[in-house]
């Protein structure tokens, strides 16, 4: 089958699966949770073999982190399926109704985008989150995941594709692609694919927008910074960074750029490079770090870098300006965290800070779509379009208007002989 076909295969089946109940759907998706449960041996079997490649091939150890697909991962995502089946259908919800006039109601009701085409990382626990959420969501998806997955990914696929036509979704709803040529085809078939979510680089996510007529949900990197402040607590501070840099750090919310306020460096500093180093973190700082702790120079494409590994980047400041001001010009606008005491700083950091996630005196890890109760995520979305930050169940899903009359015109309106309501109602469209 080509590409286009696939394509074609999925908008097809975007269309009954956009009428699915919330019953069928949640059958299917507890149908796929016990499928990868039952077939375990074969799914960790094809990771085993995407691993013994990648290693053959000195795969980056980041990305080794993110292919390994082990028993945690799977009981991870298996966990991430029940708690999406818990959470409320998001179609079909009521976001506002309207009288326009006696017996003529406007209402505004969610609906699935469609077909989404998702390009993403050597996560194959990633194209379990995305699919499911596409399931739930009553979408259709085109998946393409690194290649150095392509064992795990094709094993995952078919387990969740066949458990999931068996429980009475429509076949072609889920298409895996493998190539970058698939990918290449995918940029013109805006017919076919109303959304694309590629997750990679600033560059990558650039290029697809582009190059492509069909609208991009851009997931760009993961720059993510804590600021210190003057009235930070040491001991708070220093818990947050080592869990933001070391909890996982091959993961986009993980932590890279520390920003320190002068008054507070000497005393946070030493205690936060102990703590830091004895995880195996490599420091890098800037000048006035470096006149406070022994560490390496930062550059200014440190402050660009999002590494992905055991290194952080540290910079002193004088004030809560000038670390917002580096965050707006070096972040992702992904996820920023302040750590502090003093309730107007948060305020001010809050107002200023130009990203999708912004948090206070607690973990940059904290940014994902299953910790935010979302029923995990298809990605982060760093653009300032209809979903932002984690994109979850509601992130994929637009609107419709609805409007239902008794055979009312516009003529008796444009000439004055009657006149709009415009009454708000507290009811949900009936249809």
């Amino acid at each position: 089958m080509t590409t286009h076909d696939m394509a074609k295969a999925a908008k097809n089946a975007s269309i009954h699966l956009a009428a699915m109940s919330t019953d069928r759907k949640n059958a299917a998706l507890a149908a796929v949770a016990d499928a990868l449960a039952r077939e375990r041996e074969q799914i960790l079997a094809a990771n085993a073999a995407d691993l013994q490649a990648a290693k053959e091939n000195d795969l980056a150890s980041p990305l080794l982190k993110r292919l390994k697909f082990d028993d945690k991962k799977l009981a991870d995502v298996v966990d991430g399926i029940e708690s999406l089946i818990g959470l409320p259908d998001p179609v079909g919800q009521t976001q506002s109704a309207t009288e326009l006039d006696a017996g003529l109601n406007l209402y505004r009701v969610t609906c699935p985008i469609g077909v989404i085409g998702v390009i993403f990382e050597s996560r194959p626990d990633a194209l379990v989150q995305i699919s499911t959420l596409c399931l739930k969501s009553g979408n259709a998806v085109l998946l393409k995941g690194g290649s150095e997955a392509v064992n795990t990914n094709r094993a995952l696929a078919a387990v969740i594709t066949e458990a999931s036509v068996e429980a009475g979704l429509p076949e072609g709803w889920l298409q895996l692609l493998e190539t970058r040529a698939d990918v290449q085809e995918m940029l013109s078939m805006d017919e076919n694919i109303d959304l694309l979510v590629p997750r990679g680089s600033n560059e990558f996510v650039k290029y697809i927008m582009d190059n492509s007529n069909i609208p991009v949900l851009g997931h760009a990197d993961g720059i993510c910074h804590a600021y210190v402040d003057a009235a930070a607590d040491v001991g708070k501070a220093v818990a947050i960074a080592v869990d933001s840099k070391c909890q996982y750090v091959a993961v986009c919310n993980a932590l890279e750029t520390l920003l320190v306020h002068a008054s507070i460096a000497e005393a946070f500093l030493p205690v936060a490079q102990a703590a830091l180093t004895e995880r195996g973190v490599e420091l890098r700082g800037c000048s006035r770090t470096r006149q406070i702790i022994e560490v390496d120079q930062a550059t200014e494409e440190d402050w660009r870098t999002e590494y992905l590994e055991l290194i952080l980047s540290i910079r002193v400041v004088d004030s809560l300006d000038d670390a917002v001001a580096h965050i707006n010009t070096y972040g992702s606008g992904h996820t920023d965290v302040i750590v502090t005491e003093a309730r107007q700083s948060a305020d001010r950091f809050f107002a200023l800070v130009d990203s999708g996630d912004i948090f206070w005196n607690c973990s940059t890890r904290f940014s994902d779509g299953f910790r935010y109760g979302l029923g995990a995520e298809v990605g982060i979305s760093t653009n300032k379009i209809h979903a932002r930050g984690p994109v979850g169940l509601d992130g994929l899903v637009i609107y419709q208007w609805r409007l239902i009359g008794n055979g009312q015109t516009v003529a008796p309106y444009a000439d004055g002989e009657a006149s709009f309501t415009h009454k708000p109602l507290d009811a949900p469209c009936p249809l």
